[in-house]
Protein backbone atom coordinates (compact mmCIF):
# COMPACT_ATOMS: atom_id res chain seq x y z
CA UNK A 1 0.00 0.00 0.00
CA UNK A 2 2.78 2.62 0.90
CA UNK A 3 4.55 1.60 -2.61
CA UNK A 4 1.59 2.65 -4.22
CA UNK A 5 0.97 5.88 -3.04
CA UNK A 6 4.70 6.68 -3.19
CA UNK A 7 4.20 6.01 -6.71
CA UNK A 8 1.28 8.06 -6.65
CA UNK A 9 3.32 10.74 -5.39
CA UNK A 10 6.28 10.76 -7.58
CA UNK A 11 3.44 10.18 -10.51
CA UNK A 12 2.19 13.73 -9.56
CA UNK A 13 5.02 15.50 -9.06
CA UNK A 14 6.66 13.82 -12.43
CA UNK A 15 3.07 15.35 -14.08
CA UNK A 16 3.19 18.82 -12.35
CA UNK A 17 6.92 19.11 -13.28
CA UNK A 18 6.51 18.28 -16.91
CA UNK A 19 3.54 20.67 -16.91
CA UNK A 20 5.30 23.34 -15.81
CA UNK A 21 8.00 22.60 -18.52
CA UNK A 22 5.80 22.47 -20.84
CA UNK A 23 4.36 25.95 -19.50
CA UNK A 24 7.42 28.07 -19.44
CA UNK A 25 8.76 26.54 -23.02
CA UNK A 26 5.33 27.81 -24.41
CA UNK A 27 5.91 31.40 -22.60
CA UNK A 28 9.34 31.60 -24.17
CA UNK A 29 7.87 31.03 -27.59
CA UNK A 30 5.37 34.00 -27.04
CA UNK A 31 8.53 35.66 -25.70
CA UNK A 32 9.94 35.11 -28.91
CA UNK A 33 6.75 36.47 -31.25
CA UNK A 34 6.32 39.14 -29.02
CA UNK A 35 10.14 39.93 -29.40
CA UNK A 36 10.07 39.72 -33.45
CA UNK A 37 6.45 41.94 -33.80
CA UNK A 38 8.36 44.24 -31.25
CA UNK A 39 11.43 44.65 -33.31
CA UNK A 40 9.13 45.36 -36.45
CA UNK A 41 7.57 48.17 -35.13
CA UNK A 42 10.32 49.52 -33.82
CA UNK A 43 13.37 51.74 -35.85
CA UNK A 44 13.74 54.58 -37.47
CA UNK A 45 10.66 54.54 -38.87
CA UNK A 46 7.45 53.45 -35.93
CA UNK A 47 5.39 51.23 -37.69
CA UNK A 48 2.32 51.06 -36.02
CA UNK A 49 1.07 47.42 -35.18
CA UNK A 50 -2.10 47.34 -37.36
CA UNK A 51 0.48 48.03 -40.32
CA UNK A 52 2.35 45.22 -40.04
CA UNK A 53 -0.32 43.00 -39.82
CA UNK A 54 -1.73 44.59 -43.37
CA UNK A 55 2.16 44.94 -44.79
CA UNK A 56 2.51 41.32 -43.61
CA UNK A 57 -0.83 39.67 -44.69
CA UNK A 58 -1.12 41.74 -47.97
CA UNK A 59 2.25 43.30 -48.55
CA UNK A 60 1.92 46.27 -50.50
CA UNK A 61 3.69 48.89 -52.51
CA UNK A 62 4.16 51.68 -50.08
CA UNK A 63 7.15 52.29 -48.14
CA UNK A 64 5.96 50.47 -45.09
CA UNK A 65 5.42 47.38 -46.54
CA UNK A 66 9.07 47.57 -48.13
CA UNK A 67 10.66 48.30 -44.88
CA UNK A 68 9.14 45.14 -43.60
CA UNK A 69 9.50 43.14 -45.92
CA UNK A 70 12.80 43.90 -47.40
CA UNK A 71 14.58 45.39 -43.75
CA UNK A 72 13.31 44.74 -40.84
CA UNK A 73 11.79 41.19 -41.14
CA UNK A 74 15.19 39.12 -43.06
CA UNK A 75 17.17 41.21 -40.46
CA UNK A 76 14.88 39.76 -37.57
CA UNK A 77 14.79 36.32 -39.33
CA UNK A 78 18.27 36.26 -39.27
CA UNK A 79 18.76 36.96 -36.13
CA UNK A 80 16.20 34.56 -34.61
CA UNK A 81 17.90 31.77 -36.27
CA UNK A 82 21.31 33.29 -34.95
CA UNK A 83 20.21 33.14 -31.17
CA UNK A 84 18.87 29.38 -31.76
CA UNK A 85 22.52 27.85 -33.09
CA UNK A 86 24.24 29.94 -30.46
CA UNK A 87 22.23 29.14 -27.64
CA UNK A 88 22.11 25.51 -28.89
CA UNK A 89 25.83 25.41 -29.25
CA UNK A 90 26.61 26.92 -26.12
CA UNK A 91 24.16 24.31 -24.05
CA UNK A 92 25.33 21.29 -26.04
CA UNK A 93 29.29 22.52 -24.83
CA UNK A 94 28.24 23.22 -21.36
CA UNK A 95 27.06 19.43 -21.11
CA UNK A 96 29.60 18.09 -23.02
CA UNK A 97 32.37 20.15 -20.98
CA UNK A 98 30.39 19.91 -17.61
CA UNK A 99 31.75 23.48 -17.45
CA UNK A 100 29.20 25.86 -16.80
CA UNK A 101 31.43 28.40 -18.43
CA UNK A 102 31.95 26.53 -21.55
CA UNK A 103 30.52 28.70 -24.96
CA UNK A 104 31.40 28.76 -28.33
CA UNK A 105 32.95 32.24 -27.92
CA UNK A 106 35.19 31.45 -24.79
CA UNK A 107 36.81 28.19 -25.56
CA UNK A 108 37.46 28.81 -29.10
CA UNK A 109 35.47 27.11 -31.52
CA UNK A 110 33.67 31.13 -32.49
CA UNK A 111 37.85 31.63 -33.20
CA UNK A 112 38.09 29.24 -35.29
CA UNK A 113 35.37 29.50 -37.51
CA UNK A 114 36.15 33.47 -37.12
CA UNK A 115 39.65 33.32 -38.23
CA UNK A 116 38.48 30.74 -41.13
CA UNK A 117 36.12 33.37 -42.16
CA UNK A 118 38.62 36.18 -41.73
CA UNK A 119 40.93 34.40 -44.77
CA UNK A 120 37.26 34.46 -46.94
CA UNK A 121 36.80 37.96 -46.42
CA UNK A 122 40.29 39.32 -46.60
CA UNK A 123 41.95 36.78 -48.54
CA UNK A 124 39.13 35.73 -51.29
CA UNK A 125 36.40 38.12 -51.00
CA UNK A 126 35.18 37.27 -54.61
CA UNK A 127 34.59 33.55 -52.73
CA UNK A 128 32.60 34.75 -50.09
CA UNK A 129 29.73 32.02 -50.83
CA UNK A 130 32.14 29.65 -49.49
CA UNK A 131 32.37 31.69 -45.95
CA UNK A 132 30.02 28.50 -44.30
CA UNK A 133 32.14 25.90 -44.89
CA UNK A 134 35.14 27.33 -44.24
CA UNK A 135 33.81 28.73 -41.08
CA UNK A 136 32.89 24.93 -40.01
CA UNK A 137 36.45 23.86 -41.12
CA UNK A 138 37.64 26.34 -38.69
CA UNK A 139 35.64 25.72 -36.25
CA UNK A 140 36.09 21.99 -36.12
CA UNK A 141 39.76 22.40 -36.53
CA UNK A 142 39.37 24.48 -33.49
CA UNK A 143 37.97 21.98 -31.61
CA UNK A 144 40.36 19.35 -33.14
CA UNK A 145 43.08 21.34 -31.54
CA UNK A 146 41.33 21.68 -28.25
CA UNK A 147 41.09 17.99 -27.96
CA UNK A 148 44.44 17.10 -28.61
CA UNK A 149 45.78 19.68 -26.19
CA UNK A 150 43.35 18.79 -23.66
CA UNK A 151 43.68 14.95 -23.72
CA UNK A 152 46.23 12.99 -21.11
CA UNK A 153 44.89 9.74 -20.38
CA UNK A 154 41.16 10.99 -21.32
CA UNK A 155 39.72 14.21 -21.29
CA UNK A 156 38.73 16.44 -18.52
CA UNK A 157 36.26 19.10 -18.38
CA UNK A 158 38.55 21.74 -16.86
CA UNK A 159 41.23 21.31 -18.76
CA UNK A 160 39.08 21.46 -21.95
CA UNK A 161 38.14 25.22 -21.17
CA UNK A 162 41.75 25.98 -20.48
CA UNK A 163 42.80 24.47 -24.09
CA UNK A 164 40.24 26.68 -25.16
CA UNK A 165 40.77 29.85 -23.92
CA UNK A 166 44.44 29.13 -25.01
CA UNK A 167 43.25 28.60 -28.53
CA UNK A 168 40.84 30.94 -28.88
CA UNK A 169 43.82 33.63 -28.19
CA UNK A 170 46.17 31.51 -30.26
CA UNK A 171 43.39 32.13 -33.27
CA UNK A 172 42.89 36.03 -32.31
CA UNK A 173 46.08 36.81 -32.76
CA UNK A 174 45.87 35.24 -36.59
CA UNK A 175 42.74 37.20 -37.11
CA UNK A 176 44.84 40.16 -35.69
CA UNK A 177 47.98 39.78 -37.93
CA UNK A 178 45.49 39.64 -41.13
CA UNK A 179 43.85 42.76 -40.38
CA UNK A 180 47.22 44.42 -39.65
CA UNK A 181 48.92 42.68 -43.00
CA UNK A 182 45.55 43.78 -44.82
CA UNK A 183 44.93 46.93 -43.66
CA UNK A 184 43.41 48.43 -46.75
CA UNK A 185 40.68 45.48 -46.45
CA UNK A 186 39.81 46.11 -42.80
CA UNK A 187 36.74 47.68 -42.56
CA UNK A 188 34.34 44.95 -43.32
CA UNK A 189 36.07 42.54 -41.50
CA UNK A 190 36.08 44.74 -38.05
CA UNK A 191 32.78 45.00 -38.46
CA UNK A 192 32.30 41.44 -38.96
CA UNK A 193 34.76 41.00 -36.09
CA UNK A 194 32.15 42.57 -33.43
CA UNK A 195 29.55 40.92 -34.06
CA UNK A 196 26.22 42.62 -35.85
CA UNK A 197 22.97 42.16 -37.75
CA UNK A 198 23.51 45.14 -39.98
CA UNK A 199 22.16 45.12 -43.90
CA UNK A 200 21.39 41.66 -42.91
CA UNK A 201 18.59 40.40 -45.46
CA UNK A 202 17.36 37.27 -47.73
CA UNK A 203 20.33 36.08 -49.00
CA UNK A 204 21.79 35.63 -45.84
CA UNK A 205 18.48 33.99 -43.99
CA UNK A 206 19.04 31.80 -46.65
CA UNK A 207 22.44 30.69 -46.16
CA UNK A 208 22.25 30.03 -42.64
CA UNK A 209 18.80 28.32 -42.94
CA UNK A 210 19.90 24.97 -44.24
CA UNK A 211 22.29 24.91 -41.00
CA UNK A 212 19.92 25.81 -38.58
CA UNK A 213 17.61 23.08 -39.37
CA UNK A 214 20.14 20.38 -39.86
CA UNK A 215 22.06 21.39 -37.23
CA UNK A 216 19.13 21.64 -34.79
CA UNK A 217 17.56 18.67 -35.81
CA UNK A 218 21.28 16.57 -34.82
CA UNK A 219 20.90 18.91 -31.33
CA UNK A 220 17.79 17.76 -30.38
CA UNK A 221 18.12 14.02 -31.27
CA UNK A 222 21.57 13.88 -29.28
CA UNK A 223 19.45 15.53 -26.21
CA UNK A 224 18.71 12.01 -24.29
CA UNK A 225 23.10 11.33 -25.27
CA UNK A 226 23.79 14.60 -23.15
CA UNK A 227 21.32 13.50 -20.06
CA UNK A 228 23.71 10.35 -19.62
CA UNK A 229 26.45 12.38 -20.06
CA UNK A 230 25.14 14.86 -16.96
CA UNK A 231 25.58 11.43 -15.14
CA UNK A 232 29.38 11.09 -15.48
CA UNK A 233 31.96 9.40 -17.90
CA UNK A 234 31.26 6.21 -15.34
CA UNK A 235 27.95 5.66 -15.19
CA UNK A 236 27.63 6.89 -18.91
CA UNK A 237 30.07 3.95 -20.22
CA UNK A 238 27.72 1.01 -18.11
CA UNK A 239 24.99 2.69 -19.38
CA UNK A 240 26.81 1.45 -22.93
CA UNK A 241 27.40 5.25 -24.18
CA UNK A 242 30.69 5.43 -26.44
CA UNK A 243 31.42 8.87 -24.62
CA UNK A 244 34.21 9.96 -26.38
CA UNK A 245 33.12 9.19 -29.68
CA UNK A 246 29.75 11.02 -28.62
CA UNK A 247 31.49 13.95 -27.12
CA UNK A 248 33.48 14.43 -30.43
CA UNK A 249 30.04 13.81 -32.54
CA UNK A 250 28.25 16.55 -30.34
CA UNK A 251 31.12 18.57 -29.89
CA UNK A 252 30.52 19.11 -34.42
CA UNK A 253 26.82 19.76 -33.93
CA UNK A 254 27.93 22.66 -32.06
CA UNK A 255 30.49 23.34 -34.22
CA UNK A 256 28.41 23.76 -37.03
CA UNK A 257 25.32 25.44 -35.57
CA UNK A 258 28.50 28.15 -34.39
CA UNK A 259 30.06 28.13 -37.55
CA UNK A 260 26.94 29.11 -39.33
CA UNK A 261 25.86 32.00 -37.11
CA UNK A 262 29.37 33.44 -36.94
CA UNK A 263 29.41 32.95 -40.73
CA UNK A 264 26.18 35.25 -41.18
CA UNK A 265 26.72 37.54 -38.40
CA UNK A 266 30.31 37.30 -37.05
CA UNK A 267 31.71 37.11 -33.70
CA UNK A 268 28.87 37.39 -31.84
CA UNK A 269 29.78 36.34 -28.44
CA UNK A 270 28.13 35.23 -24.56
CA UNK A 271 24.43 33.97 -26.50
CA UNK A 272 25.43 30.76 -26.29
CA UNK A 273 26.83 31.64 -22.67
CA UNK A 274 24.28 33.12 -20.57
CA UNK A 275 20.60 31.72 -22.63
CA UNK A 276 21.53 27.98 -22.00
CA UNK A 277 21.97 29.36 -17.98
CA UNK A 278 18.48 31.63 -18.12
CA UNK A 279 16.76 28.74 -19.36
CA UNK A 280 18.26 26.29 -17.23
CA UNK A 281 17.23 28.21 -13.87
CA UNK A 282 12.91 27.41 -15.05
CA UNK A 283 13.23 24.36 -16.79
CA UNK A 284 16.09 22.29 -14.96
CA UNK A 285 18.62 20.26 -16.65
CA UNK A 286 16.73 18.03 -18.60
CA UNK A 287 18.62 18.58 -21.98
CA UNK A 288 14.94 16.99 -23.81
CA UNK A 289 13.51 20.36 -22.60
CA UNK A 290 16.07 22.32 -22.20
CA UNK A 291 17.26 22.37 -25.57
CA UNK A 292 14.22 24.21 -27.45
CA UNK A 293 14.04 26.28 -24.34
CA UNK A 294 17.55 27.73 -24.70
CA UNK A 295 16.37 28.01 -29.15
CA UNK A 296 13.37 30.09 -28.39
CA UNK A 297 15.14 32.07 -25.32
CA UNK A 298 18.39 32.52 -27.56
CA UNK A 299 15.78 34.34 -30.71
CA UNK A 300 14.51 36.37 -28.37
CA UNK A 301 17.83 37.65 -26.62
CA UNK A 302 19.15 38.43 -30.14
CA UNK A 303 16.16 39.67 -31.71
CA UNK A 304 15.85 42.47 -28.42
CA UNK A 305 19.53 43.17 -28.55
CA UNK A 306 19.70 44.14 -31.92
CA UNK A 307 16.25 46.20 -31.43
CA UNK A 308 18.13 48.09 -28.64
CA UNK A 309 21.37 48.46 -31.10
CA UNK A 310 19.35 49.60 -33.90
CA UNK A 311 17.12 52.29 -31.96
CA UNK A 312 19.37 53.40 -28.40
CA UNK A 313 21.37 56.02 -30.18
CA UNK A 314 19.56 56.40 -33.24
CA UNK A 315 20.23 57.32 -36.48
CA UNK A 316 23.53 55.69 -35.18
CA UNK A 317 23.29 51.81 -35.09
CA UNK A 318 25.75 49.88 -32.71
CA UNK A 319 26.77 46.34 -33.66
CA UNK A 320 24.58 43.93 -31.70
CA UNK A 321 28.28 41.97 -30.22
CA UNK A 322 28.19 45.48 -27.99
CA UNK A 323 25.19 45.00 -26.75
CA UNK A 324 25.51 41.26 -25.92
CA UNK A 325 29.10 41.90 -24.32
CA UNK A 326 27.91 44.42 -22.28
CA UNK A 327 25.56 42.05 -21.19
CA UNK A 328 27.12 38.93 -20.88
CA UNK A 329 30.37 40.20 -19.39
CA UNK A 330 28.79 41.00 -15.84
CA UNK A 331 27.05 37.24 -16.59
CA UNK A 332 30.42 35.89 -16.67
CA UNK A 333 32.08 37.24 -14.08
CA UNK A 334 29.18 36.26 -11.27
CA UNK A 335 29.18 32.62 -12.87
CA UNK A 336 33.23 32.94 -13.08
CA UNK A 337 32.71 33.71 -8.81
CA UNK A 338 29.59 31.42 -8.41
CA UNK A 339 31.73 28.21 -9.75
CA UNK A 340 35.23 29.30 -7.98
Amino acid sequence: MSNRRSYSIHSGKDLNRRLWRGSAILGFAILAIASIGISLMKGAVNIPPAEIIRGISAPAADVQAKIIWNIRLPRILVGALTGMNLALAGAILQAVMKNPLADPHIIGISSGAGLAGIVVLVLLPKMEYLLTPIAFIGAMGAACLIYILAWKGGIRPMRMVLAGVAVSAFLGSGISALLVFYSDRVHGALLWMVGGLTARSWPHFHIILPYSVFGGILAFLGAKKLNVLNLGDEAAQGLGLPVERTRLLLTAVAALLAASAVSVVGLLGFVGLIVPHMARLLIGSDHRFLLPAAALLGMTVVILSDTLARTLFAPVELPTGIIMAFLGAPFFLYLLRREA
